[in-house]
């Protein structure tokens, strides 16, 4: 064998062993996680428990739940991702993520999600209470069985999916208060209610990586992104109604107090300006941006406007 040749068989060993170190990478395993859509899943489940009054005072059952959840929620993005590695791989938003672009092998994806969904599950069961864990796995069905696959059938897709980004605060509620409760199921309706306009926003500026996915989306009709804005708005006034149904509902808790009235009203005032303008704008792209940013402030604000009015 010439010299040359050894240096070319040399250079594919270490491209080999890249690879393969690759398919290891610690930075993919986090990335396959959806670390910030995680993070939102974590941070409404522990708000969800610390809304719960009276406190419950057991430390073990909010760390099991926040732990579990983290788990539970990391290892439904690695998953996903397993599911949707080939359509990944043709949007160039989601080209660079650990499948489609090689860091992770789909084999060790698959069982890295399997491993960290039973890990959640196992730390719930022992940690919180059948409720909980139980609303735990059926967002992980919803999520993986349900919302993935109808991506690419129907645009309402979207609704399925946001029953399972609007379950964790009705997780953590139940870890508190040991059932579902009036209360809870009103928690679940302003983060259901909530993911539309955040999604219909997303949904618009995306839409051609969508497009290129073989996602179905409202999007793509030809009517300028009217049904998309009109979603928007018509659930943010849905979203509006469950962020002011603690004042007017005969409920076992106690009312919101000042804290959380000031802030649900401006809050929602601003999140229904920027849903008109959607509507009705006629540069749709910048209205999405801007009821995109509106979403993101919104949901926080409001959730520790709650939680600071339980105990300020």
């Amino acid at each position: 064998m010439s010299f040359q040749g050894s240096k070319q068989c040399a250079a594919k060993a270490e491209t080999a062993g890249l690879e393969s170190s690759a398919g290891l990478s610690l930075n993919g395993l986090f990335e396959l996680t959806k670390p910030r859509l995680s993070m939102l899943s974590v941070l409404t489940a522990g708000l969800g428990y610390l809304a719960h009054h009276p406190l419950n005072k057991e430390v073990w059952t909010f760390w099991s739940l926040m732990l579990g959840t983290s788990l539970a929620a990391g290892g439904a993005g690695a998953l996903n991702q397993w599911l949707e590695r080939r359509e990944d791989a043709r949007m160039p938003r989601t080209a660079g993520r650990p499948l489609p672009s090689r860091q992770i092998e789909p084999e060790t994806a698959l069982g890295f999600g399997l491993g960290l969904c039973a890990a959640g599950l196992l730390i719930l069961w022992l940690g919180t209470n059948n409720w909980a864990t139980g609303l735990t796995f059926a967002t992980l069905v919803t999520y993986l069985a349900l919302y993935t696959p109808m991506k690419k059938i129907t645009c309402y897709a979207t609704e399925v999916g946001a029953i399972a980004g609007a379950l964790p605060p009705l997780i953590g509620w139940v870890a508190a208060a040991g059932e579902p409760t009036a209360f809870g199921w009103i928690l679940f309706g302003i983060l259901f209610a909530w993911q539309l306009p955040h999604f219909m926003a997303i949904a618009w500026m995306y839409r051609e990586d969508y497009r290129r996915g073989g996602f179905v989306m409202s999007s793509h009709l030809k009517d300028g992104g009217k049904k998309t804005a009109g979603k928007s708005m018509t659930y943010a006034i849905i979203l509006t109604l469950f962020a002011m149904a603690p004042f007017f509902l005969s409920l076992e808790q106690p009312s919101p107090g000042t804290i959380y009235l000031m802030s649900a009203t401006a809050l929602s005032l601003y999140i229904l300006t920027a849903s008109a303008k959607f509507l009705w704008s006629k540069d749709r792209n910048h209205a999405a941006k801007k009821l995109f940013y509106a979403t993101i402030i919104y949901l926080p604000f409001l959730l520790l406007a709650l939680v600071a009015d339980r105990y300020l």
